[in-house]
């Protein structure tokens, strides 16, 4: 009998455990499944037009193997580290291509005669001449490529010519090319610096907001951290895009350069700072967050109309400016859909998954930032060619 109650009991055990495996189960798959707005916790609630789709609470582990699955901040989060790649890219092609972009992209401006010029010619010729240049060995010791350039075109021989009859002005503007590219060979190239920390800051941003999109929804107090980093990337992209705006246009005016550059600076660790402030992150501060991020993007005009005062005239400043206003007016449309929270405010509920205005924002942050790259690239070019 005693034998009977053991084997009974043990079923029952058994059975109690089946059972108590089975709830643990289902409590986890139904724990980690998305849920709808009113169920969010006070400090996840931000925008009342996304409805549903949010995670809520869920352990480290599974907030990170979130990025594979579907909800409402999987574009987010996407967005913004398929972004990140990109300029890590432009950050490896810069480092490796960008001294010889200046040799090739001039080669385009070559008139047609350029082609047909015996080059074996030239290059003895040149060979010839160059040594009888005065202080050839002091050339990389700071004299200026106009300098170099004057030397180079009365060095260029007037001889070379595919024919008897070489239009003067077609060979003028083939002496005055060949002067331009090869001035910047024989000093050292521009400072890259400020570009670099350009895209540094560029990453730093793209970076810190995947993260943050990502985990965010842990608990209140990584939420708290990450929504911090969020903003201090922000305006660590918004302080570093003018760096090389500024050093490239007033790297010949020290005082103009150092001024405008401490003070973004300083804007930029001032808005870093407030945003630190907890009620900086309230939902209710929507507005003056976008208020104020546009305020440091704005005050990018003083540096431009500056710029166009001193350079006008000279086609790169038309090119770079035209540049900046782009990268303005995304960074603009970005932070105007952020603080309306277009178009999700006009159908709730119907762009919780995709469409909704962060994406947007985000989309907008990552055409900006890479029209300001080409910005940079026209200013090295300009530089390296022009000097002070």
């Amino acid at each position: 009998m005693a034998r009977e109650d053991s084997v009974a009991l043990m079923e029952n055990q058994r059975e109690s455990s089946g059972r108590e495996g089975k709830g643990k189960r289902l409590w986890k798959k139904v724990k980690y499944q998305l849920v709808e707005y009113h169920s969010l916790p006070a400090f996840l609630r931000d925008n009342e037009y996304i409805l549903g789709h949010y995670r809520s609470e869920w352990p480290m582990k599974q907030v990170l193997l979130s990025i594979f699955t579907i909800h409402n901040e999987t574009l987010n989060v996407w967005t913004h580290l398929i972004g990140f790649f990109l300029f890590l890219a432009l950050t490896i092609y810069t480092a490796m291509q960008v001294p010889n972009v200046v040799d090739l992209d001039s080669l385009h401006h070559f008139p047609d005669i350029l082609k047909k010029v015996d080059l074996h010619k030239l290059q003895s010729e040149l060979l010839m001449c160059l040594p009888s240049m005065p202080d050839l060995h002091r050339l990389r010791d700071g004299i200026s490529n106009w300098h170099i350039k004057e030397l180079l075109y009365n060095c260029l021989p007037v001889s070379f010519s595919t024919g008897n009859q070489t239009d003067v002005c077609v060979l003028h503007n083939v002496k005055e090319d060949l002067a331009n590219i090869i001035a910047p060979l024989m000093i050292r190239p521009i400072t890259r610096w400020p570009f670099f920390v350009f895209l540094g800051g560029a990453m730093f941003c793209l970076l810190a907001s995947s993260f943050c999109h990502l985990l965010s929804c842990h608990s209140e107090r990584v939420s708290y951290i990450m929504l911090r980093l969020d903003y201090a990337g922000i305006a660590a992209l918004i302080a570093t895009s003018f760096y090389p705006p500024v050093y490239y246009s007033f790297m010949c005016y020290p005082f103009f350069c150092n001024l405008y550059l401490g003070f973004i600076t300083l804007l930029g660790i001032a808005t870093i700072l407030a945003s630190l402030l907890p009620v900086f992150q309230t939902p209710e501060f929507r507005t003056f967050r976008a208020s104020l991020f546009f305020g440091m993007g704005l005050s990018g005009a003083g540096p431009i109309l500056h710029k166009l005062f001193l350079f006008w005239g000279e086609p790169e400043v038309f090119h770079t400016t035209g540049y900046e206003i782009l990268m303005g007016a995304l960074y603009g449309l970005g932070a105007l859909v952020y603080a309306t929270r277009i178009p999700e405010r006009w159908m709730p509920g119907k762009f919780d998954i995709a469409g909704h205005s962060h994406q947007l924002f985000h989309v907008l942050v990552v055409a900006g930032a890479y029209t300001h790259y080409r910005a940079g690239l026209v200013y090295l070019r300009w530089r390296d060619l022009r000097g002070c």
